[in-house]
């Protein structure tokens, strides 16, 4: 009689091992909102979906049906060792959730899911962009890595306008050598939305309203004097890590920051506006390195990877997110789901207070959209 497979076997034994991990039914619920005129309104009627993401299974796991006002409730059995988080497909894009609690004790009962109309011609700026530039290597080129902090400020998701246009696009460097996402780990964009033409990088992926990050690397040949690197309009801070000391940055005129040691490196900074410039311009020194020097940074080379993870945890710690109207959306959104829970039982000083924090919120957002408006 044949046996089970070894493959079967051991997925069986993480299916039980899995199953005893199960704690008491989980709670969540919330509402699924969009931003319209400055307020926000509630979306009913809209399918949210409850998915799992776990070492032994990864997928939806249930839907519910928000009500006319977006309200939507789930009641689970959660695993200890997965994540949830919460869908909900709208006007063809499908947005995400936070990852919510999953802890019995303590529900989370106020997730708010923002959505948004869809636009080709939404505005899309890019907030930040950093370059991190290493040595020349063994091999005679020095690896860069090009951060993007992409920005949609306005109330509309940005969509591409056809299948062969992009929703977004930037221009690359005529040196930029071999271009690909730094770390597919990392980006929140998959590999399949980003395409990588002669000179620029296209996203063909929907940009919704907030911030969303675009992380390459590529390389530049070390015999290089000056690195030119063109810039999208709208570009606003800029900073630059350079590890050779005598390399510099010529254009736009940025002020010398804090030298920064990752993985054991340093890195020399400089930081400021990218003004009416329209490229960043670095400078390197014309001194070849020596066999020694070259083997040493070879050895080197592969502590490279770690210190631009570095880099880029230590900036998601440090720089708090600006003020963004989905933020204030998500505080009127949350204030009127509290209401809406309430009901009946709350006194005329409480209604009152309500009503104040509402108008508060509501006047917040609308000066946050004109100044986005007034910006783009």
């Amino acid at each position: 009689m044949a046996g089970f497979s070894p493959r079967l076997l051991a997925s069986l034994g993480t299916a039980l091992c899995c199953a005893t991990a199960l704690s008491a039914q989980s709670r969540t619920a919330g509402r699924v909102v969009r931003v319209a005129g400055g307020d926000t309104l509630g979306v009913g009627r809209v399918a949210v979906v409850l998915h799992q993401v776990g070492r032994s299974a990864q997928g939806p796991i249930d839907t519910v049906q928000a009500d006319a006002a977006g309200r939507f409730r789930f009641g689970f059995r959660a695993d200890s060792t997965a994540s949830y988080l919460l869908s909900v497909r709208y006007d063809g894009i499908e947005y995400f959730s936070s990852p919510v609690a999953s802890n019995p004790a303590t529900p989370d009962s106020a997730v708010v899911i923002v959505v948004a109309d869809t636009s080709s011609s939404a505005p899309v700026t890019t907030r930040e962009r950093t370059l991190l530039i290493s040595r020349p290597d063994a091999s005679g080129s020095r690896a860069v890595v090009d951060w993007f902090v992409l920005q949609n400020a306005g109330e509309r998701t940005r969509v591409a306008p056809d299948s062969l246009r992009p929703s977004w696009s930037a221009p690359l460097p005529g040196d930029a050598q071999n271009v690909e996402l730094a770390d597919i780990r990392l980006s929140q964009f998959s590999p399949e939305a980003i395409e990588f033409r002669r000179d620029s990088a296209a996203i063909f992926a929907p940009l919704s309203p907030g911030q969303k990050e675009l992380i390459l690397q590529y390389h530049i040949p070390g015999s290089l004097r000056r690195f030119s690197v063109p810039t999208a309009a709208g570009t606003d801070s800029v900073f630059i890590m350079l590890e050779e000391p005598a390399a510099r940055v010529l254009v736009p005129p940025l002020a010398k920051a804090d030298s920064q040691r990752l993985d054991g490196r340093l890195f020399r900074r400089w930081a400021g506006a990218m003004g009416t410039a329209a490229s960043i311009e670095v400078v390197f020194p014309a001194a070849p390195l020596s066999p020694q020097v070259a083997l040493l940074l070879l050895v080197g080379l592969a502590g490279l990877g770690f210190a631009i993870l570095a880099l880029l945890v230590a900036r998601r710690r440090a720089v708090a997110p600006p003020a963004h109207p989905v933020h204030l959306a998500d505080a009127i959104a949350r204030l009127d789901l509290a209401q809406l829970e309430r009901g009946d039982q709350l006194s005329s000083e409480e209604r009152a207070a309500y009503a104040a924090e509402r108008a508060r919120l509501k006047d917040a957002l609308s000066r946050a959209l004109a100044g986005a408006r007034h910006r783009s």
